[in-house]
């Protein structure tokens, strides 16, 4: 793991100074915490702007932003092509809200201009007209995950091609606001290496089994469970919330 002898999980977060609107990078700290607690070394990188950005991280975790930060965002990962090779073929990446944006192949801001993504998923996003805010439920098609919740304050459409999945299906909420063929709402994406959501919360926070898929996909072992009865209370006040 991260490419280093002591077998550390390193975990990524990329540009918690433009993408750092919803404090998305608590997704971090969690999955850091839930591998300690299982005896797995942990450390989490804080990847600014102003840096040249390693290439060996286990996992990545990108969160949300403002337009222009997102811009911003995206035209730095561009300038990072062996970054955008390592979470393509080695590390994986959870994107969320603003970072699932990006990693796609274009958006278009309100006055109608595209710019280019990062094309790592086949997703384009346009702006819808009106915004989505508020409390989400989706069914996760990971299996094991179950329900996902969060919360939603995009504007975004995302149409997720048909090469790929989206994350959940929706319960409540918008998420990517565009119905597959079943007339169906879907929140993300689901690939190999990428989780793509629009869910703050932080979503890991909310959703440990999220969080767990993701170790297990970047350690490769087989995740003892934890016993948290904390977290589980925790969990079904966010699920009785956001039914409500």
């Amino acid at each position: 793991m991260g490419g280093t002898a002591d077998s550390t999980l390193v975990i990524g977060v990329l540009l918690p100074d433009a993408l750092g609107t919803y404090s998305d990078s608590g997704n971090a700290v969690v999955l850091a915490q839930r591998a300690r607690w299982r005896g797995i070394a942990a450390r989490v990188l804080q990847i600014t702007a102003d840096v040249t950005p390693p290439t060996g991280c286990d996992i990545y975790v990108l969160g949300g932003g403002e337009d222009q930060a997102q811009v911003t965002a995206t035209r730095w990962l561009q300038q990072h092509p062996a970054l955008v090779g390592a979470m393509e073929t080695s590390a994986v990446t959870l994107a969320v809200c603003a970072g699932f944006q990006i990693l796609g192949r274009s958006m278009s801001d309100r006055s109608g201009h595209s710019y280019s993504g990062v094309g790592l998923i086949d997703v384009t996003t346009v702006p819808g007209p009106r915004r989505a805010v508020g409390q989400v439920i989706t069914h996760c098609v990971i299996p094991g995950v179950g329900q996902l919740t969060g919360f939603e304050n995009h504007r975004g459409i995302s149409t997720v091609a048909a090469s790929h999945v989206p994350l959940g299906r929706v319960v409540r909420g918008t998420g990517n606001g565009t119905p597959d063929a079943a007339g169906h709402l879907g929140d993300g994406v689901w690939t190999d290496r990428i989780v793509g959501t629009y869910l703050h919360g932080p979503v890991l926070a909310r959703n440990p089994a999220l969080a767990d898929h993701l170790l297990t996909t970047a350690t490769g072992r087989t995740l003892d469970p934890l016993d948290l009865p904390d977290q589980q209370a925790l969990r079904r006040t966010y699920l009785q919330r956001s039914s409500r």
